[in-house]
């Protein structure tokens, strides 16, 4: 019979393949929701450089904020806002069912519980839209953000001498990497500066900040789904270092 750590390397707890079934699903429906929203848009139509994502979640059809002359109006906003809620919960509920798929180190809990963070995250965007209450809003949003980013790259750590992880350890952090520095270009309002980020708009940069989290999601769901399963939890236990 196998011990615990030659099982660990090929194989993962058939949690994980409900933790990652449930990440896929997240993430597809909330594409879908967005693409949804987008076309119920307008007028005017939505623009993937000059719209702020959020403003597909917006509740009025009005200038927001009240004082520009950035006008929103988003009829599918509670698809998208029922979205990001949905979107949030499955991150959290894949985050606690996907802990074997990673050897038992400090960088897979943190990484695990910054996606919990960012499921929360999401959640608050969902629930308090940009134009119903921006302060909670833009807390909600940069949790999200910042802890999901943060997250792919101590994942990316916490796949270190796990064969089951080959190929994908610097996809991880190179992820978190490009989502970190899209998320700094953002707060630093890139957008303004002139030139190529200007081309790129405030929905471009923002867009570079969400894009490689959903992506890596499902890219790192399906992996693991493609990986036979063991029934014992107490098998799932990591390594010796």
């Amino acid at each position: 019979m196998d011990s615990a750590g030659e099982r660990y390397g090929p194989l993962v707890h058939r949690s994980v393949h409900h933790g990652a079934a449930l990440w896929v699903v997240g993430v597809v429906q909330f594409v879908v929701a967005m693409a949804v929203a987008q076309l119920a848009y307008g007028p005017p139509t939505y623009s993937l450089t000059q719209n702020y994502i959020s403003d597909l979640g917006a509740i009025h059809c009005a200038s927001f904020p009240l004082s520009s002359s950035h006008y929103v109006c988003s009829p599918g906003y509670l698809v998208f806002d029922a979205s990001a809620v949905a979107l949030g919960t499955l991150l959290i509920l894949g985050a606690l069912l996907l802990p074997t798929a990673f050897p038992a180190r400090a960088s897979r809990r943190l990484g695990l519980g910054l996606f919990v963070l960012a499921g929360l995250g999401a959640i608050g965007v969902g629930l308090s839209p940009e134009d119903y209450n921006l302060t909670v809003h833009s807390i909600s949003a940069l949790v999200a953000f910042a802890g999901s980013n943060l997250a792919m790259l101590l994942l990316g750590f916490a796949m270190f001498r796990d064969t089951r992880w080959d190929g994908y350890r610097a996809y991880s952090v190179l992820s978190g990497l490009v989502g970190l520095v899209a998320l700094g270009l953002y707060g630093a309002r890139a957008w303004e500066w002139g030139g190529l980020w200007a081309d790129w708009g405030v929905g471009g940069i923002e867009r570079l900040v969400v894009a490689p989290v959903l992506l890596w999601a499902v890219v790192v769901s399906v992996h693991l789904l493609r990986i036979p399963t063991f029934a014992s939890r107490s098998l799932a236990r990591a390594p010796s270092a």
